[in-house]
Formats: structure tokens, sequence, C-alpha cells
């Protein structure tokens, strides 16, 4: 007796096959197939064919499943490059965004954070910090976060297998980084920097395994590489492999500012906010200034992480070719960093006082006197301690860039285009009185806007009528089969086979051995070691 093929669909395509099934006769066909001599194996085949083809040609969405049958909350998993205490916006964005977006009771929130082992935490993390586990490092994380919220947060951290790479100063994920999130939880997930999670990634196709995949573009990558030996070429390549892997796995794309590389059919929105504590200084310098009290006994300052690229050498250089100009202005530079010593030999050789300290948080109570933070860096795309800054109620004296674009609603922010006008900004700023920030205008600046914003660009404000099913045990298998899908999982499937190649992922600046997780990081984090690593 002639079997039916509706299981084989059904394994392959899902439960929604079956709606098809009707249409397609395939009972007909694997009847008719005997009397040509076909085999079953062959008939079987050519069923599954015959409904990839209908479903091209009728354009049919299958599978679909309604908001209701998730359950009551939705599971956000926030997947991000980097971790405290290493103090870049990737590590301390992600970990506010989880906090806020699990404030309310109404989500399930789990961030995902690169763990390193001793040798690479040692090359990351300032101060000489180390921890021998996970659950120490994250004991870390979470007082750092509820000394600065002041509320105890409601989300769950897990880590993947990373790695530093010396030559890009970032970490890379090592392995498929998606199975950290079981089946079963995967929901919607947000990728902090889509295109550095991506780049190497090998293993399931995150817009199968998740019904909603959102990137957020934090990073302005195309204007570092342009400043690299061979620059221009490189940014070519990069922007198109970029646009790759972000197509192939995200369905949405936010970028903070319209200074990041363009994404087709991208949103250009702010969804960052500011660290509660920097709030809280504003309110206290506006007391001062409401009681006629001095507010500011400093000039000028900037903070970052202290290498070339981060403003330091723009910065450097209008006050080199202007020191007449801003006679008696005095400037106090605050970070660590690779160029560190560079950049003090260089500020030494200004005859303008010129000051270079080692970095400490923006926060610390001997940045509260200052008055004026200049910050003229381009490769910035929001800057997070211009905003810092603004929170306190300082003045902010920086370019008229794309980057900037957030902050130019604040009456304390002052552009300029070109070094003359820096000039005269920077002389302006520092006779002028800071105005006092609106309650309106703090909240913009805060963490509760800040994840409305990300709500209502993310789509997820309101209750979402489709998501995708997905496959645990197809990689590349969409659950829609028009023709345009099939040519995203056919691209999909060749970075697939291209990640997968030691030579190939060498070549595109992949860690050698970084494909699977070695025996030291499976053994910190709990992992089965990958079939071929042990001895």
């Amino acid at each position: 007796m002639p079997r039916d093929c509706s299981p084989c669909l059904t394994l392959v395509f899902g439960t929604g096959a079956h709606s098809v099934l009707k249409h397609l006769h395939t009972k007909y066909w694997m009847e008719k197939g005997k009397g040509y001599g076909i085999g079953e194996d062959m008939r079987l085949e050519t069923c599954a064919i015959l409904f990839m083809v209908a479903s091209v040609c009728f354009n049919l969405e299958i599978d679909f499943k309604p908001d209701d049958q998730m359950g009551e909350k939705r599971h956000i998993a926030i997947f991000t490059t980097a971790s405290l205490p290493w103090m870049t916006g990737t590590a301390v964005n992600p970990l506010f965004r989880a906090s806020y977006l699990s404030k309310d009771g109404e989500r399930k929130v789990t961030l995902v954070i690169p763990w390193l082992s001793l040798k690479d935490q040692k090359l990351v993390y300032p101060n000489n910090s180390t921890f021998t586990s996970p659950t120490e490092l994250e004991r870390y994380v979470r007082h750092w976060l509820e000394e600065r919220t002041g509320f105890k947060s409601n989300f769950s951290i897990c880590f993947y297998p990373g790695k530093f790479s010396i030559d890009k100063r970032s970490i890379l994920a090592v392995g498929d980084i998606s199975e950290i999130i079981p089946d079963d939880d995967a929901d919607v997930a947000i990728l902090e920097e889509p295109e550095h999670l991506t780049w190497f990634h090998h293993g399931k196709r995150w817009k199968t395994k998740f019904r909603l995949v959102i990137g957020v573009i934090h990073t302005n990558y195309l204007e570092y590489v342009k400043r690299e030996k061979n620059g221009k070429i490189r940014a070519f390549l990069l922007k198109y492999l970029n646009t790759w892997v972000v197509d192939i796995y995200c369905h949405k794309v936010i970028r903070l500012s319209a200074a990041t590389q363009d994404y087709p059919e991208s949103i250009i929105c702010n969804v960052h906010g500011v660290n509660p504590k920097f709030l809280e200084i504003g309110t206290k310098t506006i007391q001062l200034q409401q009681n006629g009290d001095q507010a500011f006994s400093k000039g000028v300052y900037y903070i970052g992480k202290m290498v070339w690229n981060k403003g330091y050498k723009e910065l450097l250089k209008l006050l080199r070719d202007h020191q007449k100009e801003l006679t008696g202005l005095e400037v106090d530079l605050y970070g660590n960093g690779e160029d560190s010593n560079q950049i003090e030999e260089a500020a030494k050789n200004l005859e303008l006082p010129v000051r270079v300290h080692t970095g400490r948080d923006h926060a610390d109570s001997i940045f509260y006197d200052y008055k004026v933070f200049l910050n003229p860096s381009t490769t910035d795309v929001v800057c997070t301690t211009t905003a810092e800054a603004l929170a306190m109620g300082k003045i902010v004296v920086c370019a008229n860039h794309p980057s900037n674009d957030f902050f130019k609603q604040f009456p304390n922010c002052r552009t300029y285009d070109g070094s003359d006008e820096f000039v005269r900004v920077t002389l302006k700023a520092l006779a002028d009185e800071p105005a006092q920030l609106t309650d309106a205008q703090r909240h913009e600046l805060s963490w509760e806007s800040a994840t409305d914003r990300f709500l209502s660009v993310a789509g997820l404000d309101k209750a979402l009528t489709k998501y995708l099913s997905k496959s645990s045990s197809k990689k590349f298998m969409s659950t829609s089969l028009n023709l345009q899908k099939n040519m995203d999982n056919a691209s999909a499937y060749v970075h697939y086979v291209a990640s997968g190649l030691e030579v190939s992922r060498r070549i595109f600046g992949a860690i050698p051995g970084s494909l699977q997780p070695d025996e030291e990081q499976c053994k910190e984090l709990g992992l089965v070691l990958p079939t071929g690593k042990s001895d």
C-alpha cells in the first residue's frame, strides 16, 4: 500500500504544510508514479519539490503563529559583543536595555554576553580585573547595574564563549551562539552590532530560529576602516559584507544615527538613554544654579578611550592650530587606551596647558565642576559621554555631524562647522552659563524614554499578529517559500558554507580556531566539548 508523503512534508516544512497538501494531489502522484517505474523515495522527493514550486507560484504563507499562541509574555534575548568591566558602549547600553525592558514585568528578558578566558580578560578588562567563573562576573555586572539604576533588575544573564581579537580590538563570538537560547524559548532576538555578531556566524540562521530578529547598529565600522592602511578598498568590501550578513540574519534594523552605514529599509532612532546617576548629578546642578551658588569651577575636559580615532586626533589638531586664539584655555583629557603614551607626548608639545589623566568613571565627582565638555569625534554613532555630559547640565561643544543630530534638540549642545567656528563656539561656551534642563528634556535623555522609542520602532509596543515559525531541525528552510525568500535562503547557505571553512574564515579575519569553543571555554561555561576537540 503506498505511503502518503504528508509526514515527509510535515517534517520538512512544518505542520502548516497539511493545509496545502490538498491542492497538490500528492496521493495521486504517489500512485501514478508507480506506473512509470518511479521508486518510492524518488516519489517522496518529487512531492516535496512540487510543494516548493506551488508555494513559489501561489506565494503561499504557512505556519504563522498568532500572538496568543506565544503565551502571556514575549521572550526577548539580547545578544551583545562586550561585557563589563570593559566600559564600552556595547557592554553598558545593552545592559541598561535589558534592565528597562524587564522592569515592568511584561516581558521575559535574557541578556547574552561574552565570556573570556583568563588570558583574554587580562587584555580587555581595566585595572587588572579578572573573574574565575561566569557566576562571579554575573554578580559584578548585577551589582554595578543596581548601584546605578537603584532597583533590582528582573532579567536573566547567559554567557557565550568569546575570544579577543587584538588587531580588531574587539571580542568575537566562538561557535553558534544562537544555541545559548533553547529553541522553545526563541521568540525575539536583539542583535547589538548585528554585523559584528554575524561576520563569522556558523550555525542556525537567526531569522529561522527566532520569530523576530532586530539588529541595532552601534558602530561606524566604515569610518574606522577608512583610517587604516588601504582603508578605502577595505571599507568598500566591508560595506558589502555588512549589508550581506545583516540582510541574511535580521528582520529589522535600527540605526542609532545617520552616522552609521546605511542599510536597506533601516530605521534611524536613538534607542539609548543615559545612566540614571548622571540625571541625579544634573538635578543637583540645577539646585545649585537655582540657589545662586557656583555650579561650575572648572573649564574644559574630554573623556574617552585613549586611541587616536576616538576624537583625540581631531581635538589636538584643533588646539594646535588655534593656540593663539585660545590663549588661557586649559584642557583636561581622561582615558585609558593603546595610544595613551603617544597622545600624552603630543599634548606636551602644545603651548596650551593640556593635561592627560588616567581614565575614570564619568560619574566620578572629579567631573562635577567642569562646565564644558569638548567632543570633536566623528567616529561615534551616538556618543554616550556626550549624552552623560548633557544630563549633568554641562555645555557640550561638538562637531556638526550626523552622530550629534539627536543632541541638537538640547540648548546646551553647541555645534560647529570648521576650525574657526570651533574657536568661537568654545570661547562662548566658557563665557555662558549652562541652561537648566526642563523635565521633558531630562526625560528625553532617560532610559525610560529610550525604551519607549525602542519598543515603538521595533513594533513591540503592540501585539503582533504574525510571527514566522521557527525550525529546530532545518537551518535554512524558510516558512515562506516564495522566490525572494528562496533567494535569501540560498544567500544564507553560501554564508553558512563559507563561515564553516577555516581557510575562508581566516581570509575574512576570523580568529584561528574560533569555529568551535575550545576545551577551556567548554569547561568554564559547562558546554559539551564539540566532537573532535577532545584529546
